[in-house]
């Protein structure tokens, strides 16, 4: 982040402490040793090198103010016999104007930059956007992690919206990741909330997801688009709740200390044309006060650790859940132990808790 300083002495960038307090260092430490040796022996020179220095730590305005500093250090009248020769001034000028410019240029692209991200960041929020600790009477709570560095949306995503028949929740996972994703990500949302209002039924949500994948893929020129989602309805004063697999790893549900997985036999995934034609099969549970059900994209039982084996979520989901702290902190309780079973994850990463409520 920028921090552009009243004065423009502070750096324009959170640079660490160790670059900003480098150029004062060595104009200190060059100072010192100059003093303390013999006649003879001249250090001086060496102090051109404290403006390259502060240029890459500090704004222009800091730059000037180090730069002069030393100028006055060297040229000041001294009673050592070294004096510094015109050349030497001349050199160490175009050193400081040099410095100057190159610390005023990189002051304007870490602003550029800085902008870029910011605008970036508020179009990919617009897309997945934060989820609040409630809809409706549904707790939930979701951790997504891009595999793209630098990135907040990628191919995996997830929502929760409350319509007309209850509680409906998604997460998805579209061919490919990052970046490049992301339109496909855009148009899966935007189908799946207005389905939330229209379709009285989930597997007729999934029917309208996957003729948004069949139409886009059609109208765009892509040779195929797919996607595998799970679709999760909490009905209105209800303590059930209904799920729909196509093609995405089944969902756990939390008991206690117990995790299962819930056995809703997956369809197709989306973008093939099958979802209109063979309406995907509909799992009913009944829920118990304090249930939670945890769904997830592949990317987590996909990781690998040094030996190649798959992050096995089954066998420590159960320890995981049982950690105090809400929803959330078991979201992040799986991505942190994924990340020390098998590092940073190679694919995106989505995780999705939900809890029906007391209302």
């Amino acid at each position: 982040m920028v921090d552009e300083g009243a004065s423009g002495l502070l750096p324009v960038a959170r640079r660490p402490l160790w670059q900003r307090a480098l150029p004062v260092v060595v104009l200190a430490g060059i100072t010192a040793a100059q003093l303390t040796t013999p006649n003879g022996v001249e250090l001086g020179y060496f102090l051109a090198a404290v403006p390259p220095l502060a240029a890459f730590a500090y704004g222009p305005v800091g730059t000037v103010v180090l730069a002069t500093v030393t100028f006055t250090g060297i040229l000041l009248p001294h009673t050592r016999d070294w004096y510094p020769e015109s050349g030497d001034i001349v050199t160490l000028a175009v050193v400081v104007v040099f410095s100057i410019v190159v610390a005023w240029v990189r002051q304007r692209r870490d602003h550029q930059l800085v902008t870029v991200r910011t605008v970036a960041e508020a179009a990919q929020l617009a897309v997945l956007p934060p989820l609040p600790d409630a809809v409706g009477p549904v707790r939930c709570a979701g951790l997504y992690q891009a595999a793209q560095r630098g990135t907040l949306v990628g191919g995996d995503f997830y929502d929760v919206r409350e319509g007309p028949h209850g509680v409906r929740a998604v997460i998805a996972d579209v061919q490919g990741h990052g970046l490049a994703a992301v339109g496909t990500v855009a148009a899966l949302l935007g189908a799946f909330r207005e389905a939330v209002l229209d379709e009285p039924t989930l597997p007729g949500v999934a029917a309208r997801l996957d003729r948004r994948l069949v139409v886009d893929a059609g109208s765009d020129g892509h040779g195929e688009l797919f996607a595998t989602a799970l679709l999760l309805e909490f009905p209105p004063h209800e303590r059930v709740v209904r799920v729909v697999s196509c093609g995405h790893p089944r969902p756990f549900l939390l008991r206690g200390r117990t995790a299962a997985e819930l056995a809703v036999a997956p369809a197709p995934p989306l973008g093939l044309g099958l979802a209109g034609l063979a309406p995907p099969g509909e799992l009913r549970v009944e829920l118990a006060e304090g249930d939670r059900i945890l769904a997830y994209t592949d990317g987590v039982t996909e990781a690998r650790d040094g030996a190649g084996d798959f992050y096995p979520l089954a066998e420590r989901l159960p320890a995981l859940a049982t950690h105090d702290g809400g929803m959330t902190r078991l979201t992040e309780a799986v991505r942190d132990d994924l990340l020390r079973y098998a590092g940073r994850a190679k694919d995106d990463v989505a995780l999705l808790v939900l809890a029906r409520g007391t209302g």
